[in-house]
């Protein structure tokens, strides 16, 4: 699937969204089809960089067994609408960050997933606030996004009963920056 398959819509709605977002390939090894600019500057990576690529990429060194085993469940099984765990990401520069990833399924109305719909958010060093201002806007985004995928017949599967509770969710990210910072990683 390449870029050209996404509706000028969506590509549209990427482009203006205020949250870090990627659409990948559901078949083969969910290569990117597209990010936006949010997310080129979370990860450092630009479009040219990922062309290809799966965003294991990101994953670096770390052995985040636990975020990476729920990742492979969602993208195996065709009937789970989406997934939200705080991963272990590296940026360009190699630089470590929490991100909170969200996934989703994008389908035609014939039922085919046609997209896998992303979501990064670094919740590193985020306070409380920020991280539920991120949930605000991921929920506008996706609030936004359904009816703009619909003039595209792609329906939004999932919906936001998967967001953690803000404060576990830094409390989680700071733990695991502590016990990178003991590791041999960095």
């Amino acid at each position: 699937m390449s870029d050209l398959s996404v509706p000028s819509e969506l590509r549209t709605f990427f482009e203006n969204s205020p949250v870090a977002l990627a659409l990948g390939d559901p078949g083969g090894d969910n290569h990117l089809i597209m990010m936006n600019g949010r997310f080129a500057d979370l990860t450092g990576f630009s479009q040219k960089d990922l062309a290809g690529q799966n965003c294991r990429i990101l994953q670096g060194p770390a052995e985040d067994h636990e975020a990476r085993a729920k990742l492979r469940a969602f993208l195996r099984n065709d009937t789970a609408a989406n997934v939200r765990t705080p991963i272990l990401n590296f940026r360009k520069d190699g630089s470590p960050f929490v991100n909170l990833l969200y996934m989703s399924r994008l389908r035609a109305l014939s039922g085919e997933t046609r997209f896998i719909f992303a979501s990064q958010f670094d919740v590193s060093r985020a306070q409380p606030d920020k991280l539920r201002a991120y949930d605000d806007d991921l929920g506008r985004t996706l609030t936004r996004l359904s009816p703009v995928a619909a003039e595209s017949g792609i329906i939004v599967e999932g919906t936001l009963t998967t967001i953690a509770n803000s404060a576990t969710t830094i409390a989680q990210a700071k733990l695991t920056l502590a016990s990178l910072d003991d590791s041999s990683i960095l």
